[in-house]
C-alpha cells in the first residue's frame, strides 16, 4: 500500500469521497437526513488529504481542514469496501495526525456517528476522545464528535 500526500483537487481523492457518500447513503441514509450534512463535506478549504493506492489503484483517502488557529478538522476518511478490516484506515488516520500535528496544530477534531462503530472504534484505538459537538454539529443529536490533542504526541500507529 502507498499513501500519498496530496490535495483536495486530486481526482482520486474527490471519487473516494463520492464513493464514501454512496456508502453513507446505503449504511445510515434511511435513518437520517444526510442533506443537512452536504455543505459540511464540501472540498473547500482542504489544506492536505492522503489517497492510499493498491497496485496503482486508489482504495482509500481522507484529509485534513483547518478548523480554528489551534485545530485541525479530519474529513472525508474512507476505505474502500474491499479493503477494510486490514489496517489501512488505522494507518491513514495515523499519518493524517502526523501531518496535523507538522503543520503546527495542537489537536484534531471530528465528527462521525455512533452508527459508525468500525470508524469510532480506529478512533478511540488512535487516542481521540469524545466531546461536545462543535460548531455547525451542535444540535446534531446524530453526530458524535471527537478530539485528540496533538502537544507532544505525534507517534504513528502503523
Amino acid at each position: 500500500m502507498d499513501f500519498i500526500r496530496t490535495d483536495g483537487a486530486n481526482k482520486d481523492f474527490i471519487e473516494n469521497c463520492r464513493l464514501l457518500d454512496i456508502d453513507l447513503e446505503r449504511r445510515v441514509g434511511a435513518e437520517i437526513d444526510r442533506s443537512k450534512y452536504a455543505p459540511l463535506n464540501q472540498l473547500d478549504g482542504i489544506i492536505g488529504a492522503i489517497v492510499v493506492y493498491d497496485g496503482g489503484n486508489a482504495v482509500g483517502g481522507g484529509a485534513i481542514k483547518k478548523y480554528d488557529e489551534r485545530s485541525a478538522e479530519l474529513k472525508r476518511v474512507f476505505v474502500r469496501p474491499d479493503f477494510q478490516n486490514r489496517g489501512i484506515g488505522t494507518r491513514l488516520v495515523s499519518l493524517l495526525i502526523e501531518w496535523a500535528a507538522e503543520l503546527g496544530f495542537s489537536r484534531i477534531i471530528l465528527e462521525t456517528g455512533e452508527r459508525l462503530a468500525e470508524s469510532c472504534a480506529v478512533y478511540k484505538k488512535l487516542g481521540f476522545k469524545v466531546i461536545a459537538n462543535y460548531g455547525p454539529y451542535t444540535g446534531m443529536d446524530e453526530s458524535l464528535c471527537m478530539e485528540k490533542d496533538l502537544r507532544g504526541d505525534c507517534e504513528s500507529v502503523v
